[in-house]
């Protein structure tokens, strides 16, 4: 069940793979040798490894990992938004109304509710409609907390690579806007409820007031303003009603009411319905279109990853230079499919006869000696996997990081796996601290090891 929940989606696997592809534009390719492996392996078209290289050195480095943070983050920097937009909604509606013991203007009142609402409204299509880059400050803002929220290092590339992929078939427009919108929506729903919570708990009385202007204008806009709202049964005030309002306090409740429910059809209407109609637009196109998102292989970070990944022929060799510096790495097995035994030499020079007699029922896979010869059998592993596999080891050399790289990745592609640390020829002894320092290392990956040969356990799976 958590694997169901925590699997990336469709979407975060395209996300991780445009995130390593801008790693790897900033930084240089990454040691993808296992990765490249591993893709061809699985198969598929162009696109279908380059998103599993992808994902696997995604994995493999840290930024899937990151990625969660990030999306927690994100999640979090939408609730702090969310309880703002609410806060905001309640203060607007209260800053409207008062605390009743003064006349409520309604025009100041219905300026405060929907002003500000609908100036952003305004922006948001001039700006949708020239460049479609509407509501770009608060998704920066937004961005920037989930950065914040997550404090993961490794999650540098992830905001970039989300704004490059959705950028790429203008999808931005449509996140940004139910984020927007989705914002606007909630704290219209909070300044039309703490409406309904004063109104039922207070005693308003309604007023317009003017010095220059007549008293038609006001009659004809509190009528217009009125007219969708009384479609959904909200009360619009009558003319000797809006007249009464404008000589003096009024005091009679129907007034009261009338105007109060005038008041909440239109915050309704021109408030909080073209916010809900827009943010599921946005959010309607935003399924429809980022469940077609495809990877653009003509950008010269994935064309070429082409030659390694689609090889024109299945051969084993070099496929890609040595890297500077190795990652970090852990050992592993496979859990099923696999069968046989395999003894397999690392770096042993020619004074050490080798290799011993073995059991018919144990393969020999030779010397580790060079790239080709590394390749050559990890090639093998990973189509042939052994149930159990010794590697055999000289002490006498230091363990490097290129070394117990390798004894990881052969690990990972095995059933289980034991080093055999030589012992050391006759008349010769073995240095304490290397030896010391192999058993260290060798804890760390977490395999099993022994200066005794293995191939009883090798030949029959237990000693």
């Amino acid at each position: 069940m958590e694997d169901l929940v925590t699997a990336p989606t469709p979407l975060d696997k395209r996300w991780l793979t445009e995130a390593v592809r801008l790693r790897e534009e900033h930084a240089g390719l990454l040691d993808d040798q296992e990765a490249n492996r591993h893709a061809r392996q699985l198969g598929g078209d162009l696109a279908t490894r380059i998103e599993t290289r992808a994902l696997f050195l995604a994995e493999r480095d840290g930024m899937t990992t990151a990625l969660r943070h990030w999306k927690q983050g994100a999640r979090l920097a939408l609730l702090a938004l969310m309880l703002l937009a609410v806060f905001s909604g309640a203060g607007l509606a209260f800053a409207a109304l008062g605390d009743g013991q003064r006349p409520v203007n309604v025009f100041w009142a219905l300026g405060s509710l929907l002003g500000l609402n609908l100036l952003m409204l305004l922006g948001w299509a001039v700006g949708f409609a020239l460049s479609g880059e509407h509501g770009a400050s608060l998704g920066r803002l937004w961005l920037w907390m989930s950065e914040r929220f997550a404090r993961d290092a490794k999650a540098t590339h992830l905001a970039p690579a989300l704004l490059v992929l959705l950028q790429r078939q203008r999808l931005n427009r449509w996140l940004l806007g139910v984020l927007v919108h989705g914002l606007w929506l909630l704290a219209m729903v909070a300044a039309l409820s703490m409406l309904l919570a004063l109104l039922a708990t207070r005693r308003y009385g309604f007023v317009w007031e003017t010095t220059l202007l007549a008293a038609d204008p006001f009659i004809h806009l509190t009528q217009a303003l009125g007219a969708l709202p009384s479609l959904l049964g909200f009360a619009v005030p009558d003319e000797a009603m809006i007249r009464a309002s404008g000589d003096t306090f009024p005091a009679l409740d129907a007034a009261r009411q009338a105007w109060a429910s005038w008041l909440l059809g239109v915050v309704l209407v021109y408030g909080l319905l073209p916010r809900l109609l827009l943010a599921g637009l946005c959010l309607w196109r935003w399924r429809q279109g980022h469940a077609q998102l495809v990877l653009d292989l003509s950008l010269p970070g994935y064309a070429q990853l082409r030659d390694a990944l689609m090889p024109r022929s299945e051969r084993i060799g070099v496929q890609d230079a040595a890297p500077d510096a190795l990652p970090q790495f852990q050992a592993g097995q496979l859990e099923s499919g696999s069968s046989g035994a395999l003894l397999v030499g690392l770096e042993l020079d020619d004074q050490r006869p080798w290799p011993p007699a073995l059991p018919k029922a144990v393969t020999d896979a030779g010397v580790l000696d060079s790239r080709e010869s590394r390749n050559k059998l990890l090639e093998q592993l990973s189509r042939f996997p052994p149930a159990r596999l010794a590697i055999a080891c000289d002490p006498r050399r230091s363990p490097d990081r290129g070394s117990l790289a390798l004894l990881a990745e052969l690990a990972r592609n095995a059933g289980a796996t034991r080093i055999w640390l030589l012992q050391a020829a006759p008349g010769q002894a073995l240095d304490a601290e290397r030896l010391g320092d192999w058993h260290d290392a060798l804890d760390r990956l977490g395999l099993p090891h022994a200066d005794t040969s293995p191939l009883t356990w090798l030949e029959h799976g237990h000693d």
